[in-house]
């Protein structure tokens, strides 16, 4: 886990211009997408042990992210 990129665009490559897209419309998809970056930067100062949280608030914030994750992806394929 500790350097790999987590980001939209690494996640989905293929929906590239749809996250584009949809991040320039703002709205909803907007704030999640800047919720879950919110949470992968935080991830990753966990990682390089910039921030020590206890086990559970790194597992609270993994299972939110991929709550996000889910759910921005969910929005990608629709339509």
């Amino acid at each position: 886990m500790f350097g790999e990129l987590h980001d939209l665009h690494h996640e989905f490559p293929e929906h590239k211009d749809k996250i584009h897209e949809l991040k320039m419309k703002g709205g909803h998809f907007r704030r999640l997408f800047d919720e879950y970056n919110d949470l992968t930067h935080q991830m990753t100062r966990i990682q390089q042990s910039i921030e020590t949280p206890s086990d559970s608030v790194v597992e609270s914030l993994k299972l939110k992210r991929l709550h996000l994750k889910d759910e921005l992806n969910a929005m990608l394929v629709a339509k």
